[in-house]
């Protein structure tokens, strides 16, 4: 079966999305297991592509639709286990070591884990609905050490909304699945750019209060 398909975006975001296809048309619920291990490991493979042409191939009779879920879900909390242990320990040990020529220092991580121990729960819960986000959500969970079990639990619970509704969409799409996600595009890029600007005014605030 030949499978027609167009992005809006750049040659490379055009790219990935043809390697996602190509994964998931030769592994099958591999591939998708696979791919939301990526996607949730702080590289941003686009789920969005993943379930959405998962969905699809649904619709064509390929796939089982809760299989296609279930496999998307495992892979969501293995690359979040992995991108947690990753950010408990290694991303940890960074920043109180070189985290001061980022004007990161130890209050700031006090703070962090302060945050994460009241509300991390729903951070994480709600961030895995939420595009850019959920794909790095895990690594500031495993920096300020929130617990590990409720990590997991808020994580599985959070990817299952995301799961159900893009396979679903795919689904219903059939062969134009493709048009969600260029629609979820923009808006992809707009939260990317605001999390890149709070970042650069984090730094500005923080060189500002240096020099006091």
């Amino acid at each position: 079966m030949e499978i027609y398909y167009s992005f809006i975006g750049s040659d490379l975001i055009k790219t990935i999305a043809s390697y996602i296809v190509t994964i998931i048309q030769g592994m099958g619920y591999t591939g998708i297991f696979i791919a939301m291990i990526i996607e949730s490991a702080c590289i941003p493979l686009s789920s969005e592509v993943i379930l959405l042409f998962s969905g699809f191939m649904v619709k064509e009779g390929v796939f089982q639709f809760w299989y296609v879920v279930a496999a998307g879900v495992m892979g969501n909390i293995i690359g979040s286990i992995i991108t947690y242990l990753v950010g408990s320990n290694g991303g940890r040990t960074f920043l109180i070591r070189y985290g001061k020529y980022f004007l990161f220092n130890k209050n700031h991580l006090e703070k962090a884990e302060e945050w994460f121990l009241r509300y991390g729960e729903w951070g994480v819960f709600f961030g895995r609905n939420l595009p850019v986000i959920r794909t790095f959500i895990s690594l500031p969970a495993g920096v300020a050490r929130m617990g590990f079990g409720k990590f997991v639990l808020f994580s599985f619970w959070g990817c299952i909304p995301w799961n159900i509704a893009l396979t679903y969409a795919g689904f219903k799409l059939g062969e134009n699945w493709y048009l969600l996600e260029s629609y979820t595009l923009p808006f992809t890029i707009a939260i990317a750019i605001i999390l890149v600007l709070l970042f650069f005014w984090y730094l500005y605030k923080a060189s500002r209060r240096n020099k006091r």
